[in-house]
């Protein structure tokens, strides 16, 4: 077990970092510089963000990232490693719940709403669409890149405990 426990605990804060950067940089540029532009433009290229981002590429980090931390917490436990088990199931726990379970309970519907819509031509019809639609998307990737970024620290604490096994064994 223990072999496989500094492997585990690298991908685990591989897996969390990947899906906090993904999710931070929506807030750093994405959805900023969408709100620049003409709101028919800025619809039409939200939509095909939303369709491209289902691939193979980014399945893992979202998808594998609480499996991935619930494995570490697994692993330490075997190793009687209290400290890391409980950063990684934490790390799991934060994740799952302010990450995939907010994005599916929140985010996906409305960009499915919004993909589901035909681009308004109308200048007006379509800042209006956008005004509903960013701002509350801009809140909810916010509180998914908190709970990405508190993930990926507590993978960071999880694996120190990992490094230093004998000092934190109980």
């Amino acid at each position: 077990m223990q072999r496989f426990l500094v492997p585990t605990s690298l991908a685990a804060l591989l897996f969390t970092g990947a899906i906090f950067g993904f999710f931070y940089a929506w807030i750093c540029s994405t959805i900023w510089g969408l709100d620049t532009l003409d709101p028919r433009i800025a619809i039409a290229a939200m939509q095909a963000m939303n369709e491209s981002v289902r691939n193979a590429v980014f399945a893992p980090a979202f998808f594998g990232t609480p499996l991935v931390c619930a494995l570490a917490a697994c692993l330490s436990l075997g190793v009687r490693n209290s400290p890391a088990a409980l950063a990684f199931a934490a790390a799991a726990l934060v994740y799952g719940l302010g990450g995939m379970v907010l994005t599916m309970a929140v985010n996906v519907p409305m960009n499915r709403a919004l993909g589901a819509l035909e681009v308004p031509q109308d200048l007006a019809q379509a800042q209006a669409l956008w005004q509903a639609y960013s701002p509350r998307w801009q809140v909810f990737n916010t509180l998914r890149t908190v709970a990405s970024g508190t993930a990926l620290l507590l993978c960071g604490i999880g694996l120190l405990a990992v490094s230093r096994p004998a000092e934190h064994a109980t």
